[in-house]
């Protein structure tokens, strides 16, 4: 096994942070600092910055209905992180985030092998989110949020124009919406697009994975059907 899947797996971070590590020099097997692609023997001691990394034993793999309020990371430092507030009793972490004022479906996770399987925007993923704005949709906003929307994107820092998705109106303020890609407040910025505020967003569906009757700010591990279908 490589070491960096190794570390990943433990669940101690990803691989990418994995690497950054190595070159940085603070990951020793058998107490000999190594290169990356390093290729693990069986029995080797790892270390990062001294601490020991063991094999995980179990993977964990849970549903939460994130509250609003909640913030999507591990980070201990930040108030009102998602690891605190889940107080799992192991080493989890979240995969992909929701925005501190959405709520719905989110995973967490010991087992870094599922993230980019799930986070990949060409693997396109589809998500389901019941959206609530602040004022009358019309016919004519439905067309246009399916149609493509041209948005800020920050990681490009400039506009993109959002993949066509399915939308479809719920009641006279109320919309469900089907994304297959993640750009940061994606929804949010669509609706701001046409001089629409939301009001309410929610998260029901990641793939075949849905939030079903889970009450908000409750959590449960998930199925081993679920587990086969998430993989």
């Amino acid at each position: 096994m490589r070491l960096n899947q190794f570390i990943s797996a433990s669940g101690f971070c990803s691989r990418r942070k994995v690497d950054k590590l190595i070159k940085e020099g603070k990951v020793t097997v058998n107490g000999n600092q190594i290169s990356l692609g390093h290729v693990m023997s069986e029995g080797d001691r790892v270390e990062v910055d001294g601490q020991l990394i063991k094999a995980k034993v179990n993977d964990v793999y849970l549903m939460l209905n994130k509250p609003p309020g909640v913030t999507c990371t591990a980070a201990s430092g930040i108030e009102g992180n998602i690891i605190d507030f889940v107080n799992y009793p192991e080493r989890i972490f979240p995969v992909g985030r929701l925005d501190k004022q959405s709520e719905g479906l989110i995973l967490l996770t010991n087992d870094g092998s599922i993230v980019n399987e799930l986070l990949k925007e060409e693997n396109e993923h589809e998500k389901d989110y019941i959206v609530t704005v602040d004022k009358k949709i019309t016919a004519e906003f439905i067309e246009d949020m399916a149609s493509g929307v041209d948005i800020y994107n920050p990681r490009k820092k400039g506009n993109v124009k959002t993949k066509p998705c399915r939308v479809v109106q719920l009641d006279d303020y109320c919309f469900k919406i089907t994304l297959s890609q993640g750009l940061n407040r994606q929804i949010r910025r669509m609706c701001r697009r046409f001089q629409y505020t939301v009001t309410q967003l929610q998260r029901v569906r990641i793939k075949d994975l849905s939030l079903g009757t889970l009450a908000l700010g409750e959590w449960r591990p998930l199925t081993q059907e679920e587990i086969a279908k998430l993989k």
